[in-house]
């Protein structure tokens, strides 16, 4: 994701002028104020060991902050609340597609039609290069999450797969005894991912609280 951020980063009008992996940042050492003075806004993406840290780091900075690490979001209202009290903001997803943004509201509309017909079950599926640490997928997490919060309460099969160097494909589907509805988003590179974070960078500016890829793209919030 680094390599593909600072190979895009010229399109939105950006310079990546500091670079940090696991190496370099050991328990967010190197984030300081010194290091990042002059940086109008961060993208992380490492570990859900690591990005708690960065991303309180980052805001005691005053940091605006895009993170698409997952993993780690039962941290969530510790951090928000660090962002808050310095009075940045952050922007998280567990996935900063378009497309994938666009797949979730599909699969609640899809949820919220079939919630009352009994007839249909339903299967969540999703898989990964073989890198990846969580499983499910923190998408695929957030699908399920969507999908219940569209009134589909029935029991949801859930699998996942790590092989390889996919980027990702996400899947969801109802069957009945008469026929199958299936959803599928396929990642074909990257490049997808780090144009959405560039987007969220572009939008973040200015702007104060805790925020998610909804809000940069259809404007939940205002």
């Amino acid at each position: 994701m680094g390599r593909s951020i600072e190979q895009l980063a010229p399109d939105y009008g950006f310079e990546v002028v500091l670079t940090l992996g696991s190496e370099s940042n050991p328990d967010a050492s190197a984030i300081t104020a010194e290091s990042f003075h002059g940086v109008d806004v961060a993208i992380e993406f490492t570990t859900p060991k690591a990005a708690p840290t960065n991303l309180v780091r980052l805001a005691e900075l005053k940091i605006p902050v895009i993170t698409g690490t997952t993993g780690w979001l039962e941290r969530l209202p510790d951090i928000a609340a660090v962002v808050e009290k310095s009075g940045t903001a952050l922007v998280w997803s567990a996935n900063f597609s378009v497309g994938v943004a666009v797949f979730r509201k599909l699969a609640a509309r899809a949820a919220e039609l079939l919630r009352d017909q009994e007839e249909y079950g339903a299967w969540a599926w999703e898989i990964h290069h073989d890198a990846k640490k969580d499983a499910p997928s923190g998408t695929l997490l957030s699908l399920l999450r969507t999908m219940e919060e569209s009134g589909y309460t029935r029991p949801i099969d859930v699998s996942s797969n790590r092989a390889g160097k996919h980027p990702g494909t996400h899947e969801i589907g109802f069957d009945s005894a008469a026929d199958t509805i299936t959803l599928r988003h396929v990642a074909r590179s990257r490049e997808g991912f780090a144009r959405g974070a560039l987007k969220a960078a572009s939008w973040i500016p200015g702007r104060k609280g805790v925020f998610t890829f909804d809000d940069v793209l259809f404007g939940l919030k205002g």
